[in-house]
């Protein structure tokens, strides 16, 4: 009974401040899994973003990519309130749905120029479990469905305070850029070294471009940023008001999709292979009316020796 009151009371005391005002508790969970098909490359990236966000659930595959509803009954499951579903297609294309389960909203997108961390052998390291920073461009705030799309990326990358597996540290930050349509997310790890006065002395403010603090202080740190990875580029397709159905919110007119371009591609070379098969046929037209053509006899004249002295 101690062990059971001791919990209750430090529950208690944790959800009330020194006000008396009660602390709203960011309590997130992520479902983290993919569709049959997806490639190596797919499957370290998925890893890659498990070991990024503490606070998240893998799955096994999911046999379905029609009735994706059946992911809403699987965050219940596990108690996952945000679901990132990759949905592999072709073994070439790769799409990622961020949901809200069990209301909604969803947001459907390309994968594009994905990287993951192992393939790009960056310098930067973060530790295991820590929280990050992100920071979003501003462009985000210019759109409505861009701000939707700005408050659900933070509901899945923002790691909670006090969520399982997590460390009180902050150690890296997750960039989400906005340029060309596109989503561009990067991974940078925060990096404090100390500055030297030698440093201090021969590599002024002005010349570094980096904020240093005065020379001859103890604690001099020089901070910077430092890639970690992984690293893809998304483009928003649509967005459903429920979670994986409902109206659709907004759709990207502009989008193609990369059925369309590989099929424009193989018509643009079956274009190029007609013109040169025609080509063919009206040079060989020619020679045959010049009589240049072999095994064809040449049609006689009125001006040839046979038929002047015959």
């Amino acid at each position: 009974m101690a062990a059971v009151y001791k919990s209750l009371t430090a529950s208690s005391a944790k959800s009330v401040s020194t006000n008396g005002v009660p602390i709203k508790q960011n309590k997130q969970r992520v479902l983290i899994l993919s569709s049959r098909g997806v490639t190596f490359r797919q499957r370290h990236l998925l890893n890659d973003l498990y070991a990024l966000l503490p606070h998240s659930r893998k799955d096994a595959k999911l046999d379905t990519k029609t009735k994706l509803y059946q992911l809403n009954e699987l965050a219940d499951l596990y108690n996952c309130n945000n679901v990132l579903f990759f949905e592999a297609r072709k073994g070439k294309d790769l799409y990622i749905w961020m949901s809200k389960a069990p209301n909604g909203p969803t947001v459907k997108c390309h994968m594009q120029n994905l990287h993951t961390t192992s393939e790009l052998h960056f310098p930067g390291n973060c530790l295991r479990g820590s929280r990050p920073i992100l920071s979003f461009d501003a462009t985000f705030d210019s759109s409505p469905h861009l701000v939707l799309i700005k408050e659900l990326l933070t509901h899945i990358f923002g790691v909670p305070q006090g969520a399982r597996k997590t460390k009180p540290f902050v150690d890296h930050v997750m960039g989400f850029t906005l340029a060309d349509r596109k989503i561009w997310i990067r991974c940078f790890e925060i990096r404090e070294t100390a500055v030297s006065k030698l440093e201090t002395r021969t590599q002024p403010i002005e010349e570094t471009g980096k904020e240093v603090i005065a020379a001859g202080d103890k604690g001099d740190t020089k901070i910077s940023l430092v890639e970690i990875g992984p690293r893809f580029i998304l483009t928003p397709i649509v967005v459903l008001e429920s979670s994986f159905g409902g109206p659709v919110i907004y759709e990207n007119k502009e989008f193609v999709s990369p059925n369309q371009i590989r099929s424009e591609l193989r018509l643009s070379k079956a274009g190029r292979y007609n013109e040169r098969a025609e080509q063919q046929i009206e040079r060989k037209a020619k020679k045959g009316d010049l009589g240049l053509r072999t095994g064809k006899e040449r049609p006689s004249g009125q001006l040839e020796d046979r038929v002047l002295f015959a």
